[in-house]
């Protein structure tokens, strides 16, 4: 008796590990397909927990043969959660929205682990009394929980991606429902013994052919998210990376957003670059905060007195191809090879909070705020850390998205940027791939009047550039008049405590991008 409780408080403590990481599977999914990381995680929690509930209520109407109905669920539930990224990857491929597919598997899959609970405590009844069942019962799924996390932080997401992380939930399920079935098979009559023999062998089957066709699958879906041919992709656990091509140029996206292409890069590397580093006059120590593609580092390394670029970029994953993907190596002129180039991969935020180092400047050049993650490297607090290491005549320049199709987005950069002792000059360019893009250059002592003026006057003529020249100076530091109604508008200084520049990115034109 003894026995079959342990081997239900195991069964227990496995699906509590899988049904937490079904619940970061499914959140990571709708953030990729869905965005906005913040929503998404929070609702598709709240829906698993409510459907958990839900279930719990359904379980009611279980009457007789418990266990064997649990071993039902379980198969059921190996099933969708090892398919979860198929199933997601597919719907893409053939409807474009997959909003509806996630949100109803985390409802039918919530449905299934409410149950769960429940039955187990009624089965564990005839061997505990109430007090000890119920509170072995939820702390066996509680620590099953913990450990779930740890495997998807660690080893699932950054090892195992969404191809095959599902199918180790999957399996996880399955082995549970095949261990009570071998647990209960003695006193089972035949014809139900036969109906679970027959459960077994064919989610086996599932299980084994879905491992062998998910990656092809899953790689014809992700190959459905862009126009040319996706030839490189690698999901880390920060973001995930493609790489495609086409007959005029390669493009590189992470979670599904451009962030550069060989058509145009110099439009924005060359305005992000040249007027700060010609600006500064003498610039030595340069501090680069994202710019793992190397395209901002080649550039910087066009001006004779640098002599170290301090590169600080988050994930390995995207610096590494920086420094060995043939056609960002090719691109970046293996500028992210140069000796002259220190590559830290760690979070911009703490690094400038443990840096002891000054710069002559900081060149910013990270993804578009679209996330609170992502805007607290666009925050007061940030910018107030890159003040306090930059020298007195420092200057700084951070892209800032699209000054027309998210307006509100680039003006509450500027003005977070003023609000942390900056002088700003704001700055655009015509990016043909990415449309109007924007900057906004930041000055720890120089005159608001004199900024732009200063900029104007800026030449190029002894640098090897591709675009950017003096006519193009008065060019990019002109905005002429607005082009929507409410660009604008009052925004808020963008805080870690008050993240408003995510919503205002979000809330962008982007409908006409």
């Amino acid at each position: 008796m003894k026995y079959r409780s342990n081997v239900l408080k195991l069964a227990l403590f496995a699906t509590g590990l899988s049904g937490i990481v079904a619940e970061y599977i499914l959140s990571t999914l709708a953030t990729y397909f869905l965005g906005d990381s913040v929503f998404q995680w929070t609702m598709i929690v709240s829906i698993m927990l409510f459907s958990m509930g839900l279930g719990s209520r359904l379980s009611k109407g279980i009457e007789s043969s418990l266990l064997e109905r649990f071993i039902f669920i379980e198969f059921t539930l190996s099933l969708l959660v090892a398919f979860v990224s198929v199933i997601t990857y597919s719907a893409s491929a053939f409807y474009g929205y997959v909003g509806f597919v996630i949100y109803s598997m985390s409802v039918i899959i919530g449905l299934l682990i409410g149950m769960e609970i429940p039955i187990v405590v009624r089965l564990n009844d005839e061997f505990e009394e109430l007090r000890i069942n119920v509170s072995s019962v939820l702390e066996k799924d509680y620590y099953g929980s913990l450990l779930g996390g740890m495997f998807f932080a660690f080893i699932g997401l950054p090892y195992l991606g969404l191809t095959y992380t599902p199918f180790i939930l999957g399996g996880i399920n399955f082995m549970v429902a095949c261990g009570l079935f071998l647990m209960l098979r003695s006193a089972l009559d035949k014809r139900l013994e036969w109906r679970l023999t027959v459960a077994t062998l064919s989610v086996l089957a599932l299980l084994v052919i879905g491992v062998f066709f998910a990656e092809p699958i899953i790689r014809y879906g992700e190959q459905s998210r862009y126009k040319d041919r996706v030839v490189y992709e690698e999901q880390t656990k920060y973001q995930k990376i493609t790489i495609t091509r086409s007959d005029e140029g390669h493009w590189l996206f992470l979670n599904g957003n451009q962030q550069l292409s060989s058509i145009d890069e110099v439009m924005y590397h060359e305005p992000l670059v040249h007027p700060v580093m010609r600006l500064s006059g003498d610039p030595r120590n340069i501090l680069v905060m994202g710019g793992g593609d190397g395209g901002a580092a080649r550039e910087i390394l066009k001006y004779e007195p640098v002599e170290k670029i301090t590169l600080v970029d988050l994930d390995p994953a995207m610096t590494r191809l920086g420094q060995t993907h043939p056609w960002l190596v090719a691109m970046n002129d293996n500028a992210m090879n140069h000796g002259k180039v220190d590559i830290i991969n760690m979070d911009g935020f703490n690094f400038l909070e443990d840096d002891e180092s000054f710069y002559d400047v900081i060149i910013i050049d990270l993804p578009d705020p679209r996330t609170v993650e992502l805007g607290r490297l666009y925050s007061f607090e940030f910018y107030k850390l890159c003040y306090r290491r930059l020298r007195s005549n420092g200057l700084i320049i951070t892209q800032a998205g699209s000054p027309y199709y998210a307006a509100r987005a680039f003006n509450c950069i500027n003005k977070t940027m003023q609000s942390a002792g900056f002088v700003t000059a704001p700055l655009h360019n015509q990016v043909v791939t990415l449309g109007e893009w924007g900057w906004v250059l930041g000055a720890k002592t120089r005159q608001r009047e004199g900024l732009k003026e200063a900029l104007q006057a800026l030449h190029f003529d002894d640098i090897e550039t591709e675009w950017i020249n003096h006519e193009a100076m008065t060019l990019i530091t002109s905005f002429g008049k607005r082009v929507f109604p409410g660009d604008t508008d009052s925004v808020e200084i963008n805080k870690i405590h008050n993240p408003v520049l995510y919503k205002y990115y979000l809330d962008g034109k982007w409908d006409i991008y």
